[in-house]
């Protein structure tokens, strides 16, 4: 049941903002979306939208945090419902890319229009940071001796760069099943032993 605007609060008002500036985005795009649109999509006057909101570069800012946090909570999910800690890092990667093709505007404002969220950056929210998280442990078990946090970002990077050159139209259609199971189950896949099974297989991830 939909609260009445006069007894929203704070958050549900801003959540109703973020939920109808993604919606406009992922149906328009970010180019030509003014602030004045978004404010009649959430049926509110534009001066109680800045109110919550100080511009359009912080509203853009937090669909780019919301997303970020269903991405992290898609993350999570994936990793729990997986009965193979052999097939995390496929499972998670899936999961990631499921989410970048879905909502191509959101993921568009996660990482490509707000440089303020970068990981290095001080003050970066958590749930940014908790999607590395997830990504870096999922990728622990297969460091085998590299840094951790280089490993994590070389997946991320994979997983981006085939997310925005698939969406550009830069690489063959007929060979993406193809490139995503190589980056989900080849180039990033479980250590084995001598034998040829997985090492540690048997082991939770962290």
């Amino acid at each position: 049941m939909s609260v009445p605007a006069e007894e929203a609060t704070d958050q549900e008002r801003r959540f109703v903002i973020v939920t109808a500036a993604r919606e406009l985005a992922e149906a328009e795009g970010w180019l030509g979306l003014s602030v004045r649109r978004v404010a009649e999509k959430a049926t509110m006057d534009i001066g109680d939208l800045y109110r919550h909101f100080a511009d359009q570069e912080a509203l853009l800012a937090a669909v780019a945090v919301h997303g970020f946090a269903e991405l992290a909570a898609a993350l999570t999910a994936a990793h729990a419902d997986n009965p193979c800690p052999e097939r995390a890092w496929a499972v998670m990667a899936g999961a990631y890319l499921d989410f970048a093709y879905a909502n191509p505007a959101v993921y568009d404002a996660m990482l490509a229009l707000t440089p303020d969220l970068a990981l290095g950056a001080s003050g970066v929210p958590a749930a940014p940071r908790a999607v590395f998280a997830a990504l870096r442990a999922t990728l622990l078990p297969l460091a085998q001796g590299r840094d951790p946090d280089t490993l994590a970002e070389v997946g991320w990077s994979l997983l981006h760069g085939v997310v925005m050159l698939t969406r550009g139209g830069r690489l063959r259609p007929e060979a993406q099943e193809e490139r995503e199971t190589m980056i989900t189950e080849r180039l990033l896949s479980w250590p084995c032993s001598a034998s040829g099974n997985p090492v540690g297989a048997g082991q939770a991830m962290p």
